[in-house]
Parts: structure tokens; sequence; C-alpha cells
């Protein structure tokens, strides 16, 4: 087992007794996103991490992974402003991205990462502010991995395409695709957070490269329009949710892998005061 496979399952233990087997992929899944990435990270992000966290009332980058979209609670100006940044829709023009077409003014989550990135690097930065930073990147880096944050503009990214999930399902209620990619898939699941953490151990890469948050954007756009995502009736069954969880999971877990190898880079150097 790698140090970073190991430190996930050691942390994945540690979430036994804290965990509520009932969550939903909004919340759930930016926490094991962040999990994932915390454990992957190097001693000298970590410290930074740690400096820039210390006051929160979860000093932990799962604590601070959904911050990001309770603003339109706790600050609804920030929370107008940086409405959207958690998402671009490129799947009309074939999952390729074109930043003057799709992201005018830097306002969709490609952008976003990119700019929130530089000012947490930026060790010139008050405080405060590079402290920001690292809460909407922990958060957005978790939303690009979401397929239907970079899906069609058409139907929003799936919130206008209705559907009703199985009977027994949330007593088969309806809802719509990209609610079900949100939460849906997992709504059901008997398993705790930390055990499907340490499940996704397993999926997550052993190592990898900060990257492109374009690229990123791209790959889960082609999820989105992969034949099947869209169901081809209103109804779907536990048929869809077999198949397409998997899919979800290992979004999850590049996410982590993808956000841990950002982190490190972005703060590879200087101290957070």
């Amino acid at each position: 087992m790698t140090r970073t496979a190991l430190a996930i399952a050691t942390l994945a233990a540690g979430l036994v007794l804290a965990s509520s087997p009932a969550h939903a992929w909004g919340p759930r899944g930016h926490r094991l996103v962040a999990d994932i990435a915390e454990a992957g990270l190097q001693p000298q992000a970590r410290a930074q991490v740690d400096a820039l966290l210390e006051g929160e009332t979860e000093p932990t980058l799962a604590g601070v992974a959904n911050w990001a979209d309770e603003l339109r609670a706790s600050d609804p100006d920030l929370g107008r402003r940086s409405a959207s940044w958690h998402y671009v829709n490129i799947a009309e023009q074939d999952c390729d991205y074109d930043a003057g077409r799709d992201c005018r003014a830097g306002g969709c989550v490609v952008e976003a990462i990119r700019a929130q990135a530089a000012i947490l690097a930026d060790t010139t930065q008050p405080l405060e502010a590079r402290r920001q930073a690292l809460k909407f990147v922990v958060h957005f880096v978790g939303d690009v991995h979401q397929p239907m944050h970079a899906g069609y503009g058409h139907d929003r990214g799936g919130n206008d395409t209705q559907i009703s999930q199985p009977d027994g399902t949330r007593d088969g209620r309806g809802t719509n695709l990209h609610s079900l990619w949100d939460s849906g898939l997992f709504r059901d699941m008997r398993e705790s957070e930390s055990a499907q953490l340490a499940r996704l151990v397993g999926t997550a890469p052993v190592a990898a490269e900060a990257g492109d948050p374009v690229s990123w954007a791209e790959g889960s756009c082609r999820v989105a329009t992969t034949e099947g995502v869209y169901p081809p009736r209103p109804k779907i069954d536990g048929a869809y949710i077999a198949t397409w969880r998997p899919v979800a999971e290992r979004q999850i877990a590049l996410g982590g892998a993808r956000l841990a190898a950002l982190l490190n880079d972005a703060l590879s150097a200087g101290d957070a005061d």
C-alpha cells in the first residue's frame, strides 16, 4: 500500500463514528473529494492548509468543502457574484472548451479554479483572501468533476430534464437529471461515508499531476454526453443507478486526486502567514 493509500485508509477508519450512512452526493460527494485530497497532501502543503484553516469550525478540507454552496444563505452578495463559477456549459460544443465563447469575463468553473488557485498560491495576498480562495478551490474542483456541471446549456445541466426514480427510491418521486447526479445516485446507499471513502481508495489514482481544469471539464462533459446518461424514458430503473453510480464515484476519486495535486503545486513554497 502506498503512503497516500495508507493515509486515506487511516482517515477512513477515523470517520467511522462520525459518519452518517444517509448523505447525498451534494455535501457527501464534496466531502469525499476533500478527504481524498487531504490524505494526498505533501507536508508543506498540509502545513499551509492547516494554517489557512485555523479558526474554522471544522478546520479540514472536508470541513470547508461545502462552504461555496452555503454562500446564498451566509453571504448573498458573494453567493450571487460566484453563482456562475460552479459550472460551464460545453456539451453543445462537442465538449470543446473555448474561454471566449464559454466563459465570458471568467464566469465559469474553469476560470474560477484558475483564478482562485492563483490567489491561493500568491503568498503576498492577505491571509483572508487566500483562505477564501482555498475554500473556493476545494469546492470548484469537486464541481467540475460532476458531469452535469460541464453539460448542456439548453437544459441547464440537466436541471430541466425531469425524471422519476424507481419505486421504493425516495418513494418513486420525481426529480431532475442534475439532482440525480448530484445526490440521487447515492441517496439509498446503506454504506457509510467512511466505508465509501475506504472503498474509493482503490479507484483513486495513486498519483496525479496538477493538470488543467480545461481537460477536467471536457472529460466531465464527455461523461454527460455518453449514450445512456440521458435516459430514453423519464422513469429510470435500478439498472440505471447500477450503471452510473460507479461512474460518479470514479469522478469523485479523480476529483480528490487532482485536488491534492493542485494544492501540492499551489502550496509548494511559502508560508500561509
